[in-house]
């Protein structure tokens, strides 16, 4: 079967030197999208129209969840909501957008440009759990079929360095709804087929691509 991977769409930005301190959330950043972030959600409805999608899994995260919208109500279905794919910061009480990082956090940035997960991350743990996520997916879509799988960044990143035995978790720079394909067959294969695939949204990552 197939595993179509995609990376969420641009989410607002959730930081404490934006908000007054009665404004800041109490619990854990959970960021919608971006005006911008819903016209490159749009965009997936025909990148992915050649594929006969027999699954559509989201993250929990409501910036996952959006960038999802537009192709579950071309499909006329609801999103499966798998707990295990949310990102490694999910309890986090900010969120700032990747190319925001190098000026609002630079410790993060540099992190994350060295190929590394934040270092209060059990990367081992956070592996397995997002391992295990898949090949749940992968097990429920036997023969042919094809799965559309919205996450984020580190949950693709490390699934992929966990099947290509990287070193790094966060290896490749992969772009907002950037779609990474799997192939996944009975045996136990997982072939990586394709990475970061934009052609459906290039022009509308200008806008965030030099800072990145």
């Amino acid at each position: 079967m197939q595993l179509v991977l995609v990376r969420h769409a641009l989410p607002e930005r959730i930081h404490a030197s934006d908000l007054a301190e009665a404004d800041r959330p109490g619990g854990p950043a959970d960021p919608g999208l971006t005006e911008l972030g819903e016209r490159q959600a749009a965009r997936l409805v025909d990148a992915l129209a050649p594929d006969d999608v027999a699954g559509l899994y989201v993250s929990p995260l409501a910036r996952a969840r959006g960038t999802a919208a537009p192709l579950a109500a071309v499909l006329g279905r609801d999103p499966e909501i798998v707990e295990d794919l949310r990102e490694y910061d999910a309890d986090s009480d900010h969120y700032v957008p990747v190319h925001e990082m190098a000026r609002l956090d630079p410790a993060a940035w540099e992190r994350m440009r060295a190929g590394l997960l934040p270092a209060y991350v059990d990367v081992p743990a956070f592996t397995a759990r997002v391992d295990a996520a898949f090949e749940r997916i992968i097990a429920a879509h036997p023969g042919r079929e094809t799965a559309v799988v919205v996450a984020h960044a580190g949950v693709v990143n490390t699934w992929l360095a966990h099947l290509l035995r990287l070193d790094r978790p966060l290896t490749f720079p992969l772009d907002y709804t950037g779609i990474t394909r799997i192939l996944a067959g009975r045996d136990g294969r997982r072939l990586v087929r394709t990475v970061n695939e934009i052609a459906h949204v290039a022009d509308l990552l200008t806008l965030t691509a030099g800072a990145e």
